[in-house]
């Protein structure tokens, strides 16, 4: 099973990436679960420096933008093969 994990505090854009990912999962008709990490000490430790995250089975695949649903289609696609 998938874990993705969506890194941020809990702003707008991170609650808007977070339904993006549920909605990719969701249309790939995946097994997987989505987890938000909102603490921030957790948050560096992927080394990113702006949010919102998106890590999948513990890889940064990408930060600081909110990808749109075909985007994290792509990603989740590319992460499975």
């Amino acid at each position: 099973m998938m874990i993705i994990k969506i890194l941020g505090t809990g702003c707008p854009n991170c609650l808007k990436f977070e339904a993006n990912a549920k909605q990719a999962v969701k249309e790939l008709g995946l097994k997987a679960v989505v987890a938000k990490e909102t603490d921030l000490a957790k948050i560096s430790a992927y080394g990113i420096m702006r949010t919102p995250g998106l890590v999948i089975d513990e890889k940064v695949v990408s930060y600081g933008r909110v990808l749109m649903v075909e985007d994290i289609k792509a990603l989740l696609t590319k992460q499975a093969a």
